[in-house]
């Protein structure tokens, strides 16, 4: 399996920790699908990230839904007001 140089792993941590949860979710999966057999638990231990987060991600990216969205939170979440 091809390794980063250590130069760009630090380059690839430091671009992760700046993005919100689900572009985190996303990166993590595009890196590892992008290596062959040992891909993903490579990228977890450069990210620091769980494996299951990884799958999550590759989940996403496979699913027919659009992955572009305003919102960090699910509509309505939240604490309701008091009236």
């Amino acid at each position: 399996m091809k390794r980063y140089t250590q130069e760009m792993e630090h380059f690839m941590n430091k671009y992760y920790n700046s993005l919100s949860e689900s572009e985190r979710r996303r990166y993590a999966a595009v890196e590892a699908m992008k290596l062959e057999h040992g891909g993903q638990k490579y990228i977890c231990e450069i990210l620091g990230c769980d494996p299951d987060t990884v799958l999550r991600g590759i989940e996403e990216l496979k699913s027919d839904e659009p992955l572009l969205s305003n919102r960090t939170r699910v509509l309505g979440g939240g604490r309701k007001k008091n009236t």
